[in-house]
């Protein structure tokens, strides 16, 4: 087949739709199908952890912004839901963030030990975490423990689908994980 013969092939090909260019993307294919109901695992774990929260920490992806909550011990117990204001358990005080969605995450463990010593204390409780940058998430708050449930009020740009899990480790410990998605 000469030059020009295959040449001709090659256009006919493309056109027929047999060979076309390889497209970049530079952004990852999510493809998540989480939804943004509240999610809880408080009906299977039972009652409060005495395995203290020690640490509170963000990180990004390139799908999701993700928030951990580590523990020193077994995974806690977790309810997650979109609300309108966060509210601080006890005083019912609205917690003000950033965002135009708020999640409210509590935790069924305290953030101190069994002599009620804190086990975390952040520099900055409305800035429990560092997201500035990211893409998501707008704002950490560490609202406190009251009768063994640990609140963390998280702003975020939108009501946008997430997931929450439990991890195990480092060693003994387990870490809480919620992840925010970039998009619908």
């Amino acid at each position: 087949m000469g030059a020009k013969a295959a040449l001709a092939a090659l256009v006919l090909a493309a056109g027929l739709g047999l060979v076309s260019p390889a497209i970049a993307s530079a952004a990852p294919t999510c493809g998540l199908v989480w939804g943004s109901q509240a999610k809880s695992n408080a009906a299977t774990v039972p009652g409060p952890s005495q395995d203290p929260i020690t640490n509170i920490r963000a990180g990004r992806h390139g799908c999701f912004d993700r928030l951990v909550v580590d523990v020193n011990g077994v995974a806690p117990a977790y309810n997650v839901r979109y609300v309108d204001d966060v509210t601080q358990d006890g005083s019912g005080s609205i917690v003000p963030l950033r965002g135009r969605a708020s999640l409210q995450v509590s935790v069924l463990a305290p953030a101190h030990d069994s002599n009620y010593q804190p086990t975390y204390t952040p520099a900055d409780r409305n800035e429990a975490a560092d997201v500035s940058g990211f893409r998501t998430f707008r704002q950490v708050a560490f609202l406190g423990s009251f009768e063994a449930v640990t609140q963390i009020g998280l702003g975020v740009r939108a009501r946008l689908p997430f997931r929450v899990s439990t991890l195990a480790g480092p060693g003994e410990g387990s870490r809480l994980v919620i992840d925010v998605a970039h998009r619908w």
